[in-house]
């Protein structure tokens, strides 16, 4: 599976779920349950990949303005909901964590935010498919802290002045 067929799988179940998270995660663990165990493997592999590059202080003060507080479980569920959000939500939000202002139509906290579902859903359809739990990924590991210069996610100040856009619309 190469990068394009990772986010059409993304951006279909995201459409067909109409943004629901959970829904999501159930599509897209129907969709892999159809393909091989080595598609469904490269899908983890290319989903883990995306989790850990957005494991930044940049995203995670994002994730803390979204959310009204993120503590480290919320910002993994975040950064699994952010990838189920397809490739120009998610690499825009990387590149530049502050126009999520810009690219997010709609973000109701009672359901955005939180894609802890779909972190498992490739772990969820490989043992449907083997009855093994999935193998390791072979991929480089998480950092052990959020790359890039600390935010100080108490400051309503300095979350103000690191993202004006996002401040104004969320908060402001």
């Amino acid at each position: 599976m190469d990068e394009t067929e990772f986010w059409e799988l993304v951006d279909a179940t995201r459409e067909a779920a109409e943004g629901d998270p959970e829904e999501q995660a159930d599509l897209l663990v129907d969709r892999l349950l159809a393909l091989d165990p080595e598609m469904v493997l490269d899908f983890a592999r290319h989903f883990e990949a995306r989790f850990n590059r957005a494991y930044t202080w940049d995203l995670w003060g994002a994730a803390w303005i979204l959310l009204d507080g993120a503590s480290d479980d919320a910002f993994d569920f975040f950064r699994c909901w952010l990838i189920g959000q397809g490739r120009e939500v998610y690499e825009g939000a990387v590149h530049d964590p502050d126009s999520l202002a810009e690219l997010l139509a709609d973000f109701d906290e009672e359901i955005d935010g939180d894609g802890e579902e779909l972190g498992y859903a490739a772990d969820e359809a490989y043992e449907q498919l083997t009855g093994a739990v999935a193998p390791d990924l072979g991929i480089p590991p998480a950092a052990s802290e959020p790359l890039g210069a600390p935010v100080d996610l108490e400051s309503d100040r300095v979350l103000a002045e690191r993202y004006p856009k996002l401040w104004e619309r969320f908060r402001g």
